[in-house]
């Protein structure tokens, strides 16, 4: 039977976050935590591949302790387990850090039950980079599959996947050796509401959470600000565009304006030398 991990990160509601202006960062206070949404159709893809093959699906996170809200969130979704690993040292993580993080709890998950996939969601929407699925498969040297919107077929008996992944003008079919790791677009499935067993099962639910020395053969320089080569300078948001210019009158009268318009805005950039 498949054992499934599914990568996950709590975030700030992202629709409702505001910046702070002196300091042009995002003001995590002022929206709630939810769970990536991408990671909820991760978790939810997973639960999928669990009911069609049988086995196991684990989530793990990395973050403080209110984190252990998103894993909860996931036990609704249906999964079986959740680790979380949560220290001081983990702070402060780019997309190096965390992946290498990650990798090491994913090395201890897979000691105390073999690891045969890992999903991901495409990105988290505070970060949007995308970065940190395949980082992962580049440590644990396993396939990734990225922008997966289908999952065809998974046989851990003959060790082998097939997905499609996302194009711009349609979707390629891609066969992969297990394990590897999925990194899953929105459209993949719809996450649906929590029957009220998984609802209590949460409620109820306590993860395992592991520090730095829970983990083997940790380089602490890799960890947190230390592992983390790339730094936010600064974070702004964008202007707001101008409103546009609204036309009144027949239909007649409307196109003379805009003829107008066109016009000076052709006499303005020849002006500044621009071609005819």
């Amino acid at each position: 039977m498949l054992h499934i991990v599914a990568c996950i990160k709590q975030v700030p509601d992202t629709k409702i976050i505001k910046m702070n202006p002196k300091t042009n960062t995002m003001d995590r206070s002022s929206a709630p935590a939810i769970l990536n949404p991408y990671d909820a159709h991760a978790v939810e893809e997973a639960v999928r591949l669990k009911k069609r093959y049988g086995g196991t699906v684990s989530v793990l996170t990395m973050g403080p302790p209110p984190a252990v809200k998103a894993i909860k969130k996931c036990i609704e979704i249906g999964a079986d387990e959740g680790y979380m690993i949560s220290d001081r040292a983990f702070a402060g993580a780019d997309t190096l850090a965390t992946s290498y993080a990650l990798t090491k709890a994913l090395q201890k998950i897979g000691g105390i039950l073999p690891v045969d996939l890992i999903i991901c969601g495409k990105m988290t929407i505070d970060g949007d980079t995308g970065q940190v699925g395949p980082g992962i498969a580049r440590r644990l040297d396993i396939p990734p599959l990225t922008s997966v919107n289908k999952v065809v077929e998974v046989n851990r008996e003959e060790g082998y996947a097939v997905v499609h992944r996302k194009l711009e003008d349609g979707y390629e079919v891609v066969r992969s050796t297990l394990p590897c790791l999925f990194s899953v677009e929105k459209e993949i499935n719809e996450v649906p509401y929590s029957p009220l067993p998984n609802v209590l099962k949460a409620a109820r639910y306590q993860p395992h959470i592991w520090s730095v020395a829970d983990l083997d053969d940790v380089d602490r320089s890799q960890l947190g600000l230390k592992g983390s080569p790339t730094i936010v300078s600064s974070v702004w948001a964008p202007e707001k565009p101008k409103g546009g210019q609204m036309f009144a009158g027949s239909p007649a009268e409307q196109v003379k304006q805009l003829l107008g318009v066109v016009l000076e805005k052709k006499e303005l950039f020849e002006a500044r030398g621009g071609a005819g």
